[in-house]
């Protein structure tokens, strides 16, 4: 018997980076964020990596769009305490893990990434898996950088990933 759809709530906030999209399941849990400007991606990957779903408007939970809030305002660690769960493989799932221990203020190249996930050689892999994360920001995707320090990739924009590295105090080559 097939499962029935899953309902998943679309939000939006404004951010200092443009109007953010905020999708939450029944739990609580962020499963995506992600741009305005890219809101058809946002539905192509909800679709790809979740079971059958319905997309409704409605309001995220306070503590989420609080700690976004907060962290646009300065507290960078306020996105720790923000519940998320992605579907995806096991593959991405493992790279999106891996992003969540690249601290504030630090970055990775893709080759670092690849290695701490123990698969050194999958570095297009890895970067594919990176350009895949559902849940923008709070799965850190923007703190991956190129091997020569410059900024690479990023689906909302290297303007908003310039914006959110400089916002942490990380080290880039600012081209």
């Amino acid at each position: 018997m097939p499962r029935p759809p899953e309902v998943l709530t679309l939000d939006r906030m404004a951010t200092p980076l443009g109007e953010g999209l905020l999708v939450t399941d029944a739990e609580g849990f962020l499963r995506a964020f992600d741009w305005a400007t890219h809101e058809a991606r946002l539905t192509t990957l909800l679709r790809r990596q979740n079971p059958p779903t319905d997309l409704v408007e409605g309001s995220a939970p306070a503590a989420t769009r609080t700690a976004l809030d907060a962290y646009f305002a300065g507290d960078l660690t306020a996105l720790g305490a923000i519940a998320w769960r992605t579907g995806g493989t096991e593959f991405q799932r493992s790279v999106w893990s891996a992003l969540c221990t690249i601290r504030v203020g630090e970055t990775l190249t893709y080759m670092e990434l690849a290695a701490r996930i123990g698969r050194p050689k999958a570095i297009r892999a890895v970067g594919l898996a990176n350009g895949s994360n559902p849940v923008s920001i709070v799965v850190p995707c923007h703190r991956v950088i190129g091997a020569d320090g410059t900024l690479t990739g990023y689906g909302g924009g290297l303007d908003r990933k310039h914006w959110l590295l400089s916002h942490e105090g990380a080290a880039f080559v600012d081209e």
